[in-house]
């Protein structure tokens, strides 16, 4: 079996046994990374000379305990590094190579892990697709006329086509769930507050947190585990939240995947007085699949009540539009952003002071009411994507308006969850005629990452996904 068949658990204890050493295990996923990438853009930069002596390093100066050692990983081109380029997706920064490493960056160095370089995302982060002008489009290894989801696409094509075996991401409305759906994989959005070097507690209406992808819930839970408390736990973060008794580690529930559980199950959205959102067939299968495994696992299964929000649109809008005016690009180097990215600048510049005030208002308390309709389930299973993914060149490049609206009709389930500042998991569950991953989506109370891995392991072993790449990788 080729090194990159096995999963990132696996690879962890062949590293802990010696049987592979990190600089060969390191060298296997670079000359992948090589003579694939060339095909499926998943890399905004490869850097093979600083991973070769960062494997070299872990090797000699890295105790074994720390909870990635030796394992390959990438950053997301949303976090600095210093000394590597960081162009966060966009032509106004080619060129720019940090001084400094941002916190994510540091926290997965001091668990022992060797960064290959740094994942393709769309300009800043903002859409929910790999399109970035500043490079090639990511393309999904499932079917390379599909796009790889965003934000982090760059990530999440990486470990479907085995360039690496697990990957950190960001997601800010669903820029981890949305790409690990789209490319057949396992991504955990963690709870506000609960990885320190990517809370989202500081952000605009907390939304941005840090999390994992990879191709099964332990190897999802392996990383999120090492992100959390790099030099092993009990973690104890002046910066993060946790809930009491739930203290991690996650790896031991993502292999036991043991208890019964109340779930709930919600096919209405927040979107659905502002825009025509329609389940497909694909994703209305995945889902009746997963709610029938489920039941066959003694679930406590029922319907969720509609509770229409009418004003979230023009809330979630408002702050989406803020966040992007604190993008720093201003006089002539306004003319390199993307027609989006320019859309969202303008009219988060634009924005009076007093309604963003009311959308912050609005959305804390749109928060509370979501926790609280919640609250009798331990998790709430959804879709993951509205829609199948969308070809490349599918989102209007030119018309916001448009092409907001068509992010929102594919990815309806997922920018709530932010908002609520839950956990949430995304479970592939099938393939569909077209050979195109389908999954469903798993979300939890307030630090209730846990359950949500207990579940993703009973739904993965009892579909008996194995996990495996394309066959054209």
């Amino acid at each position: 079996m080729d090194l990159h068949e096995h999963t990132a658990l696996e690879l962890h204890q062949l590293l802990q046994r010696g049987e592979v050493s990190p600089v060969e295990l390191t060298r296997h996923y670079l000359e992948r990374a090589e003579r694939l990438d060339p095909q499926v853009a998943a890399f905004a930069t490869l850097t093979p000379e600083r991973a070769l002596e960062r494997a070299e390093f872990v090797t000699r100066n890295v105790p074994k305990p720390a909870p990635l050692w030796g394992l390959p990983l990438a950053d997301k081109d949303l976090h600095r590094r210093e000394g590597v380029p960081a162009a966060f997706g966009s032509r106004a920064f080619e060129g720019f190579v940090p001084d400094a490493s941002d916190e994510l960056v540091l926290a997965v160095d001091a668990a022992g892990a060797v960064s290959l370089g740094k994942t393709a995302t769309p300009e800043f982060g903002l859409p929910s697709y790999t399109e970035a002008l500043v490079g090639r489009p990511t393309r999904n290894p499932w079917d390379p006329t599909l796009g790889a989801g965003g934000s982090s696409g760059g990530a999440a094509a990486a470990v479907a086509s085995g360039m690496l075996p697990f990957a950190p991401g960001s997601d800010g409305g669903g820029s981890i769930r949305i790409p690990a759906a789209v490319c057949g994989l396992v991504g955990i959005k963690p709870s506000r507050g609960r990885v320190p070097s990517g809370s989202g507690l500081g952000g605009l209406a907390g939304l941005g947190v840090v999390g994992a992808i990879g191709r099964t819930v332990a190897d999802a839970a392996l990383l999120l585990d090492g992100l959390i408390a790099p030099t092993g736990y009990p973690a104890a973060h002046a910066y993060a939240v946790r809930a009491p008794g739930d203290d991690g580690p996650y790896l031991g529930e993502a292999i036991r995947g043991e208890g019964r559980f109340q779930i709930g199950v919600m096919t209405e959205t927040p979107w659905d007085d502002a825009y025509e959102i329609t389940i497909a067939p694909q994703a209305r299968s995945a889902l009746d699949r997963a709610i029938a495994v489920l039941d066959g696992g003694r679930h406590g299964i029922e319907a969720v009540p509609d509770a229409p929000e009418p004003g979230y649109p023009d809330a979630f809008r408002t702050i989406w539009q803020a966040g992007a005016a604190t993008i720093p690009v201003d006089d002539e180097r306004l003319a390199l952003l993307e027609p989006l990215t320019q859309w969202l600048v303008d009219r988060g510049r634009a924005l009076p002071s007093r309604q963003l005030a009311e959308a912050l208002a609005w959305l804390s308390d749109f928060e509370r009411r979501v926790i609280t309709r919640f609250a009798s389930y331990d998790a709430v299973l959804t879709p993951a994507l509205a829609l199948t993914p969308p070809a490349v060149g599918w989102y209007d490049a030119v018309d916001g308006e448009r092409n907001f609206a068509q992010q929102v009709q594919v990815t309806p389930f997922t920018s709530f969850v932010n908002v609520a500042g839950l956990p949430a998991i995304t479970v592939p569950v099938e393939v569909t005629e077209a050979g195109v991953p389908m999954g469903v989506q798993l979300i939890g109370r307030p630090g209730g990452e846990a359950v949500l891995f207990a579940l993703a392991a009973q739904l993965e072993r009892r579909l008996r996904r194995a996990p495996r790449h394309p066959l054209v990788w």
